[in-house]
């Protein structure tokens, strides 16, 4: 049994198991503070069952029994007075962390004991609102009427285009880690009409920065005979299922603010096709939560992306003050035009024949995102590095066995 069993056996005998997270002695009686995956509350041992049990080396993995009561701890309104215990696995007297301090440890001493650093209640909250978080999308989506699909993640043409991935040796052929699943979500549409996929991807780039990894979680969706106004309405109600379904504090307008392209490069003073940095998306988004960048100049969007014009494209981007949460948009359906937008790209069709070949059996026009699950989750529990929220990051400086 654990901690969540307790107000179901107050006045009952009760064997628990779980970790010691610290004492406090009070004569001959000790209070043990207990912690498992629900929680924490206080045991009591007395007379030379105390004495023994205090010689317990902190986080050692034990059982206990005895009788479970309302208790005056500030942890739990239950406590078990111990009639009995027993050390299943002792701990090493001296750890690399200390769940139970008050002195937080430094994020490289966190990352590199992940699993003591989730016996702090508060860092395990972080892990179980994010499982939780996927479960939603999962149940949100598939009442959307989205199948979820896996594809793969060894691919033989970068999905974007341009030089950030992971290349290796595929049995004599060049091969890649894919960036995204943007090509195979696309063609499934042809088919399955509406799909979305969470999964892992990789970029090869070096950015040391609060927001970036070389190994993140993407939610991706796509949808056929879909508008891209249709897919921001689906982000949008999608996000905001997140903060209900798993009780975290943000106030929304009854939607997201749209503002364009044009809107920031005057705020910035900047030129038309002139890229957003991360300072001008900071200044721009500073005190606003969520919100649309759309109607992106074509040349600063991917190949797939559906023109609007010469110039502009049907895009968009999901902003929280200057962090980009989503991109996404209508897709080109048309082999001809996807072919020639592969050619002002700088790209061989030639490479992508494979690809190319699906658009010759019917494609529907279709729109979709991709979402960085990781940033989100910075923006749901408020921390301030990528590297807070993701179990083992993987960066140019983090790469354990």
């Amino acid at each position: 049994m654990q901690s969540r069993d307790l107000k179901d056996l107050e006045g009952k005998n009760a064997t628990l198991t779980g970790w010691i997270d610290g004492f406090r002695q009070l004569g001959k009686i000790t209070f043990v503070l207990m912690g498992d995956p629900d929680g924490n509350y206080q045991a009591v041992a007395r007379d030379e069952l105390a004495r023994k049990i205090a010689q317990v080396p902190r986080q050692s993995y034990v059982k206990i029994w005895g009788k479970v009561s309302r208790g005056q701890g500030k942890t739990s309104p239950f406590e078990v007075r111990i009639e009995g215990f027993e050390v299943i696995n002792e701990a090493d007297t001296v750890l690399p962390i200390d769940p139970a301090s008050k002195v937080k440890s430094e994020l490289n001493t966190k990352i590199n004991n992940r699993p003591l650093d989730l016996r702090v209640p508060e860092e395990r909250s972080v892990f179980l609102t994010r499982a939780k978080a996927m479960q939603v999308i999962r149940d949100f989506l598939v009442s959307s009427g989205f199948v979820e699909v896996d594809t793969p993640k060894i691919i033989a043409t970068a999905s974007e285009g341009g030089a950030e991935l992971f290349k290796f040796d595929y049995f004599g052929r060049p091969a890649y880690l894919a960036q995204s699943p943007q090509l195979y979500k696309e063609e499934l549409v042809l088919s399955l009409g509406r799909v979305f996929e969470i999964a892992h991807y990789y970029r090869a780039e070096k950015s040391n920065t609060v927001k970036h990894l070389n190994e993140f979680t993407s939610v991706d969706i796509e949808a056929a005979m879909a508008s891209r106004e249709d897919v921001m309405r689906i982000i949008e109600g999608l996000v905001k299922e997140m903060y209900r379904k798993l009780e975290v504090k943000g106030k929304f307008n009854e939607s997201f603010p749209v503002y364009s392209y044009e809107d920031i490069v005057k705020h910035a003073g900047l030129n038309f096709g002139d890229d957003l940095s991360s300072d001008v998306l900071n200044d721009f988004g500073r005190d606003k939560g969520f919100y649309f960048i759309v109607d992106w100049p074509l040349s600063l969007k991917p190949f797939y992306t559906m023109p609007r014009g010469e110039l502009l494209s049907e895009s968009f981007d999901l902003m929280y003050g200057g962090l980009e949460i989503a991109s996404g948009g209508q897709r080109i359906h048309s082999y001809e035009l996807l072919s020639e937008r592969l050619r002002a790209s700088g790209l061989d069709p030639e490479s992508f024949s494979e690809h190319l070949k699906v658009y010759r059996w019917g494609m529907p026009p279709h729109s979709g995102w991709g979402m960085g699950l990781d940033r989100l989750m910075m923006v749901l529990m408020n921390r301030e590095n990528i590297r807070e929220v993701v179990l083992y990051p993987r960066d140019s400086r983090h790469l354990a066995p």
